[in-house]
């Protein structure tokens, strides 16, 4: 026997039995981290010093990132993958690695390299270090088999086992009361999310007989095409929006994540920088389900709208650095749930990767803040600008989102979402602008402010266009024939962000009225949805502890 013939001998069984390249790599992304919190228990139970096995974390989530760059260049090779390491169907295990996986792997297991190399020196000298060490490393490996799951079951269950971790996290000072009332009211509000995902999760089992990802989605799409509508698929969808709505903080079940604020600052950074987002993921992965209730994606899109505009209005009077973050990333969810009830998938996850960058960079941050603040010029005496100028701003950033829309094939016929949020971004770019031109009247700076709106809305349709295009086999393509109706509730939409803008604009006016004042004071303690929120926790563990007593 020559050599070919012994090494294809020997090979061939064995390439049979050994995953492929690609879900290879990814299992190494998914992995790594959690293989450093293992080895961090070792070490640190056989007495090694904590400092070395909190920095094996940081190299093992390093180790992460590098190979997640591997896996997507691999993947621009071979193209997607699903890949079962079991095909029972009632305990498939399998991943599916297609542009979206890559996409999310690159975002958190980079999120997760930079939060566990800045653990390392921020918990120096704390006793509970290593402790931290393994339950961040086993928070990020939760979430990144959340992402790669091929299949509904170990999506559910990688979605219980990132919220029981994080909540370990979220209890790392047990002797601070409003850490531990923060974390158990996040842990009932992640329970109803479990719950409904849990329905789901039995629902889908109904409606397809599988919890397999691709035969879920084909069948979905079969019967989106066909037109048919069962109530087990409309069910289902009402039952996912549900769970992504709880996940994600979203109004009225948002008041804990501004109370989570005395957890340490690296998980602070990884909760709103990545877990947060797992909402807003769930929609756009179940994208082909959920499109089979319109209804469903309407009100996630109403849900999300409200919810934008009031952690808006309260983030304006919060004077924590923190809290005011912390309502940003409610707002910027309301936002995200608003792009997904859309239909506008693909924009969703390009909010969600520049939404994560930004709020991680600005956790880890805030201690420079305060620094920054007394070093910046901030104009003390500035005047509000006349109301009737912004709003013709305004109204010309609308009607340079949809003339910019139409340059690119986009029409409020057939792309209402995408122009509506352009539109959005745009009023917001324009109010800072005005903002800024209010406070010198120079001429020049309204010709600069309309270059400066066309090429940002240029970058945003061309952004939008760029990512629909690479998410283009990912995410499902929702352009529904709209009603009268939803075209006049995305009016609405569009009129409320408007309000809230030229609101925000004479503050400084309307700082001296009583009525303003009172509202002042009532929105910087979140209109009280916290406080009756934290009630309801206390006398549910107050119940729970007294039934265990007796």
């Amino acid at each position: 026997m020559n050599l070919t013939a012994l090494f294809s001998t020997i090979v061939t069984p064995l390439s049979g039995s050994l995953p492929p390249l690609l879900p290879a790599l990814a299992l190494l992304v998914i992995l790594l981290p959690a293989a450093g919190s293992w080895l961090n228990a070792l070490i640190t139970r056989s007495g090694v010093a904590s400092t070395d096995a909190a920095g094996l974390n940081a190299r093992f989530g390093l180790a992460s990132f590098l190979t997640s760059i591997v896996l997507a260049a691999t993947f621009a090779i071979s193209g997607p993958m699903d890949w079962k390491a079991s095909s029972h169907p009632w305990f498939p295990l399998g991943l599916r690695v297609d542009i979206l996986t890559v996409v999310m792997l690159l975002l958190v297991s980079f999120l997760g390299a930079v939060v566990t190399r800045y653990a390392r020196n921020y918990l120096a000298g704390d006793p509970g270090r290593a402790r931290f060490s393994r339950w961040l490393g086993l928070t990020i490996s939760s979430v990144l088999v959340l992402i790669a799951s091929g299949n509904l079951l170990l999506f559910t269950l990688a979605w219980m086992a990132t919220s029981l971790s994080l909540h370990r996290l979220l209890t790392f000072y047990p002797n601070r009361p409003a850490a531990i009332l923060a974390a158990r009211k996040k842990f009932l509000i992640s329970r109803l999310g479990d719950l409904c995902l849990a329905g789901g999760l039995l629902l889908a089992w109904q409606c397809f007989g599988t919890w397999d990802f691709t035969a879920m989605f084909a069948a979905a799409e079969s019967a989106r095409s066909l037109g048919e509508s069962s109530p087990c698929l409309t069910s289902l969808a009402w039952l996912l929006v549900a769970a992504a709505l709880l996940k994600s903080a979203q109004f009225p079940f948002h008041s804990w994540l501004p109370d989570t604020m005395e957890t340490p600052t690296p998980v602070s950074a990884l909760m709103h920088a990545g877990i947060i987002n797992a909402g807003g993921f769930l929609v756009v992965r179940l994208g082909p389900v959920v499109v089979n209730a319109p209804a469903a994606l309407n009100t996630l899109a109403l849900v999300g709208a409200v919810t934008a505009l009031f952690a808006s209005v309260v983030m304006l009077t919060q004077t924590s650095v923190k809290r005011s973050l912390a309502y940003s990333t409610i707002a910027q969810m309301g936002f995200m749930m608003l792009q997904c009830g859309l239909g506008a998938f693909s924009l969703a996850i390009l909010h969600l990767v520049s939404h994560s960058l930004y709020k991680a960079h600005a956790f880890l941050s805030s201690g420079s803040v305060i620094d920054l603040k007394r070093s910046a010029w901030t104009p003390t005496d500035r005047p509000a600008g006349h109301p009737g100028i912004l709003l013709l701003a305004l109204l010309a950033a609308v009607g340079a989102t949809i003339g910019m829309g139409t340059l690119f094939g986009m029409k409020l016929t057939s792309d209402p979402g995408v122009i509506l949020l352009g539109a959005i971004f745009l009023m917001g770019l324009s109010y800072l602008y005005w903002n800024f031109w209010s406070t010198s009247h120079e001429a020049s700076l309204l010709g600069w402010g309309g270059a400066i709106g066309l090429t940002a809305a240029a970058a945003y349709f061309g952004l939008h266009g760029a990512f629909d295009r690479l998410l283009a086999d990912a995410v499902p393509h929702f352009a529904p024939e709209r009603s009268s109706f939803e075209y006049v509730v995305l009016g609405f939409v569009g009129l409320l962000f408007l309000a809230v803008l030229l609101f925000q604009s004479q503050l400084p006016v309307l700082s001296d009225q009583p009525l303003v004042r009172r509202l002042y004071v009532h929105a910087s303690r979140g209109f009280y949805l916290g406080t009756w929120a934290n009630r309801l926790t206390d006398r549910f563990f107050s119940s729970a502890s007294n039934s265990h007593a007796h």
